[in-house]
């Protein structure tokens, strides 16, 4: 069981540090697409190279372009109104992992989405992700970029002022040690610790609670992910 349990840890491994390579490619591929289509609008052709960014350089320039899919997708403008729409509930398996059953908007927004849980495991989310390269926040997050990291395949960590200092501190060590992850409070959650991957989420009763590795072998970059392979760096910072 040991040896299988290695095994299975150096492929997470090998397949995260693949796919960190491959964005480093791509965002390589963006910066020389950016610098083309730049040429293209000294040259007077500023239409078609508005177009050559935003079709080329996909993820990297969502901050851009997705505030019209925010619009298109819930019908409202800019920031103003508030985005509802998720519909359905959990359902708790034997392991203790709670698991939404029902619908997940996927839209990007920079109107103010209001979630059915807390913290929220997926949804319509800011075109801007929260950096969840093994980044610990100390203080509260927007639920909403944060949301975009779940899609992204992240684990959010996140805790109360009822969790135990050596536990954060556990907590927040484990997470710096691993790519896909992000760790903030949020004092409004029911339980002191809590672990959240999009469309599913669990309490642990503490750092050392076995769940918790359990929950990042599953769900880091796991088959949950809408978007495999998405950066995880690039985004919002605090």
């Amino acid at each position: 069981m040991g040896s299988a349990n290695k095994t299975g840890s150096a492929e997470r491994k090998a397949r995260i540090e693949e796919m960190r390579r491959a964005e480093r490619a791509r965002e390589r591929r963006n910066r020389i697409l950016t610098i083309a289509a730049s040429v293209v609008v000294v040259g007077g052709l500023v239409v078609g190279g508005v177009v050559l960014i935003q079709s080329q350089t996909g993820d990297k320039a969502v901050a851009a372009s997705s505030t019209k899919d925010g619009m298109k997708g819930d019908g409202k403008n800019g920031a103003k109104g508030t985005t509802k729409g998720d519909t359905g509930h959990f359902v708790t398996g034997a392991d203790g992992v709670k698991t939404w059953k029902g619908t997940l908007g996927r839209t990007h927004t920079t109107d103010l989405v209001t979630y059915p849980m807390e913290p929220p495991v997926g949804g319509n989310h800011n075109p801007i992700w929260q950096n969840c390269n093994g980044d610990v926040y100390t203080k509260p997050v927007n639920n909403m970029n944060a949301v975009h990291s779940l899609e992204h395949g992240a684990v959010w960590v996140t805790y109360n002022s009822k969790a135990a200092k050596s536990d954060v501190e556990a907590l927040a060590a484990k997470v710096k040690r691993t790519p896909y992850t992000l760790m903030s409070p949020v004092e409004d959650q029911k339980d002191p610790i809590m672990l959240s991957a999009w469309a599913h989420q669990r309490t642990v009763k503490s750092a050392n609670d076995p769940a918790v590795d359990k929950f990042f072998a599953t769900f880091v970059q796991g088959d949950q992910t809408p978007e495999p392979g998405a950066a995880c760096t690039g985004g919002l910072g605090q």
